[in-house]
């Protein structure tokens, strides 16, 4: 179980977002709704923080993939802290057929398996946003928090993606802005406005005027 209580988060002495109170129980899909700027990434890095030494799969919002290095090697680096360093160098240089196989096998369920030794950089947006939730995947864990993992992809990509991503991680906290996403793939929903939470509920609750008061200016 995650657990804030009544904490006020921001940057630098800063606050953006105040008196935060949540429980996020084993099993929840945590969708993350509000306005650019609401405190989305602040809450998923207080969340983060919280849970600690627990094993977490992470999808930010800029990726954090090396460019000069293939999509499979970028996918490779989800578990690099399972091993030493030589053993790293070794995957990253010339990895074993094992842990090969094993990113090919992810890159194939997020679609990207042509572009599997391609360099990051000459990739999509889109297609660099699969590789860093590959490299989630790859990793695994009890939860994962992505920050707009679904952001540069087409609408019928992010729905398949979002079901690699429900068949992955028994939790997940995603922070997204696409609503009808949000309704497809979230059994909770935590609406941030003003520096704080503005909504906590049931996703099946989530309705038109509660959506409108949420992003309204």
């Amino acid at each position: 179980m995650l657990h804030l209580d009544g904490q006020d988060l921001g940057h630098g002495g800063t606050p953006v977002l105040s008196d935060v109170r949540l429980t996020v129980r084993p099993g929840e899909r945590v969708a993350l709704l509000g306005r650019s700027g609401s405190g989305k990434s602040t809450l998923l890095g207080a969340l983060h923080r919280a849970l600690g030494d627990r094993r977490v799969a992470l999808v930010p919002q800029d990726t954090a993939l090396v460019p000069q290095l293939s999509a499979l090697r970028n996918v490779l680096m989800g578990r690099l802290d399972d091993h030493g360093a030589l053993r790293n160098l070794a995957t990253l240089i010339r990895p074993r057929r094992a842990d090969r196989d094993a990113a090919l096998a992810v890159l194939a369920r997020v679609g990207l398996t042509p572009e599997a030794d391609r360099p990051v950089e000459a990739l999509s947006g889109g297609q660099q946003q699969r590789v860093a939730l590959a490299r989630a995947i790859h990793r695994g864990g009890d939860v994962i928090l992505g920050d707009e993992p679904l952001s540069a992809v087409d609408p019928v990509q992010a729905t398949a993606l979002a079901a690699e991503i429900r068949a992955a991680f028994p939790t997940a906290i995603l922070a997204l802005h696409d609503v009808g996403l949000a309704r497809e793939f979230a059994t909770r929903v935590i609406g941030l406005r003003g520096g704080r939470i503005l909504i906590d509920a049931p996703i099946a609750e989530l309705d038109a005027a509660t959506v409108e008061d949420l992003y309204a200016r």
